[in-house]
């Protein structure tokens, strides 16, 4: 496979710490939300960076597929990250919910397919997340 791109981010303090990409547009404070015991705030965690990277990918992927199919499409996606306690450690749980303006439900729900199919961060999460997927 050929690389298209790369970036580095850097973490330090977990989860009470900051996280910075090596081009410094990334520069976060993060911090333990109080439904896991800390403080909360302004701040941001890794289920939610989690949540935004996977969102914005699976709309790229509806578009790409769009695009191939000369569809004009508007998708907004949204995703849902959920910590859970595993029997050893935490696991994670995942919902997508998807909009797609400009096609009928038909259509909708074999681009959300598709795109389940073909989004890089689908295919890591594939059989090690339960991930649902919702067309609104």
């Amino acid at each position: 496979m050929k690389e298209l791109y790369k970036t580095k981010v850097s973490a330090v303090g977990g989860r009470n710490g900051t996280i910075t990409s090596e081009d410094g547009v990334l520069n976060l404070e993060v911090r333990t939300p109080k439904e896991l015991g800390g403080e909360g705030g302004a701040y941001t965690n890794p289920e939610q960076l989690f949540g935004a990277g996977y969102s914005a990918c699976f709309v790229a992927a509806l578009n790409l597929i769009a695009g191939k199919k000369k569809l004009n499409i508007k998708p907004k996606v949204s995703a849902t990250v959920g910590l859970l306690k595993a029997e050893v450690g935490f696991d994670l749980s995942l919902k997508v919910d998807a909009e797609i303006e400009g096609v009928d439900r038909t259509v909708a729900n074999e681009l959300l397919q598709e795109a389940h199919n073909i989004c890089p961060y689908s295919k890591a999460t594939k059989n090690n997340i339960d991930v649902k997927l919702n067309l609104l």
